[in-house]
């Protein structure tokens, strides 16, 4: 035996972690993630049951290998999950998840990067002046709402600078549920599109997302940007994912940074007209490899024997469109 050798053979089996308790991952931070342990991160659960969730912070643990783990996700946790200051426990496993929000870099990256995991609900948060609405980001993110199976929910800000209709009546076709908000009104209307979910808010930064979260959730104190009056954009104020828990204890929000782009090379158009059954059908008699937008396509053969409408074909057509052109910035 080699000097500084241990006798126990290697293995390559792996441990059990037979008491590993589950933690809901509300923030990611260098490497550091803060979890509520205590009926899996449901606040008003645990409640019934006597329970007071804590936080902990945790690691990742090197059996986890290259997986990421994201806000929203529900992990095993071992070592010191007391929540005590100064403690670390450790995270070994990921729950399956329900559900994941991804987006690439760009429409030509092969990487996908999971948002967040977990939420039923995406929140197309638009403003609808100062920055002024871009038709393609909702787009790109409706495409991304559907190809996760997530409901989506699109909420247009500052509708006391500029009239919400004419962006609902180009979404009307897609029967989007919507609310509209205004400065220093109450946001009850979204309060209760929220209860009982877990949402993930995604928008531009400047669109006044964190304004919604400071009124849902007080306690929050999100910071707020400004929209530059040089390039109408946003500042990003937001560095990273939070979930935040209403303060009914029914429901959650997942704040997420403001973007200005939001690549789908991981969708394709059939994933994407998976989400409209009137369309789906008329698919069948398609040319191989056909992209819907091309002359050709059986699309408009079977809208014109009456079995969707035009409308209905003309918004797929765009959301096609806008995952190969990106406008969202």
């Amino acid at each position: 035996m080699r000097p500084g050798r241990g006798s126990r053979p290697r293995t390559r089996r792996r441990p059990a972690h037979e008491d590993a308790i589950v933690g809901f991952v509300i923030a990611v931070d260098r490497g550091r993630y803060t979890c509520l342990v205590g009926a899996e991160g449901a606040g008003r659960a645990a409640k019934r049951k006597g329970e007071r969730p804590r936080r902990v912070t945790a690691m990742r643990a090197r059996e986890l290998g290259r997986k990421s783990v994201v806000v929203g996700d529900r992990v095993r946790l071992v070592g010191d999950v007391s929540g005590r200051a100064d403690t670390l426990a450790r995270v070994v496993g990921i729950e399956p998840r329900a559900s994941t929000l991804r987006r690439t870099a760009d429409d030509t990256d092969p990487v996908e990067r999971v948002i967040v995991a977990n939420a039923d609900q995406l929140v197309i948060v638009t403003a609808l002046a100062d920055p002024p609405p871009r038709s393609g980001m909702i787009d790109r993110c409706l495409v991304a709402a559907y190809d996760a199976g997530l409901d989506p929910l699109l909420c247009l800000t500052k509708s006391d600078l500029a009239s919400p209709e004419p962006l609902l009546e180009t979404y009307a076709p897609l029967d989007v549920p919507n609310v509209v908000t205004r400065k220093d009104e109450p946001v009850d209307d979204l309060g209760e599109r929220l209860s009982g979910r877990i949402s993930v808010l995604v928008g531009h930064s400047g669109v006044g997302k964190s304004t919604l979260v400071n009124a849902l959730v007080p306690d929050a104190e999100r910071a707020v940007s400004e929209v530059n009056p040089v390039t109408g954009r946003g500042r990003h104020t937001s560095s990273s994912a939070i979930a935040l828990e209403l303060p009914s204890g029914d429901g959650w929000i997942i704040d997420t940074p403001g973007v200005r782009s939001f690549g789908l090379a991981h969708v394709s158009p059939e994933d994407i007209l998976g989400a409209f059954p009137d369309l789906l059908e008329g698919t069948v008699e398609c040319p191989p490899h056909c992209t819907h937008l091309q002359s050709d396509c059986a699309l408009d053969a079977w809208v014109a024997a009456g079995h969707a409408s035009v409308s209905r074909l003309e918004s797929v057509r765009r959301l096609l469109a806008g995952r190969e052109n990106d406008d969202t910035d």
